[in-house]
């Protein structure tokens, strides 16, 4: 058994509050905070990820379909498509970000 605290957990290499709460062959779990107005720019991953959303809300720009989510929601994106989240709420915004290695 693995457990690790989000206190404790390692931060991800870019300037945003995620922590990486897993980490194994294969898949690797990832905490995302967004306070209002952060926004994690446009990109691709060379692996799939699912996105749980725990609190607040985010949008979601995915290959250039944009919509807003709330909480309890899963979201797949592909490796190949092009994503990025914004936080234009008044609240701050938790996702899980399960990025299937």
């Amino acid at each position: 058994m693995k457990i690790q605290e989000w206190q404790s957990a390692p931060q991800v290499p870019f300037d945003l509050d995620g922590r990486v709460m897993f980490s194994e062959s294969g898949i690797e779990l990832i905490h995302l905070k967004l306070s209002p107005g952060e926004a994690l720019e446009m990109h691709k991953n060379p692996f799939d990820v699912v996105f749980y959303i725990l609190k607040g809300e985010g949008v979601l720009d995915c290959e250039g379909v944009v919509e807003t989510y709330k909480p309890f929601v899963s979201i797949g994106v592909k490796s190949t498509e092009m994503r990025a989240w914004r936080n234009e709420s008044d609240s701050d915004f938790e996702v899980l970000v399960v990025k299937i290695l």
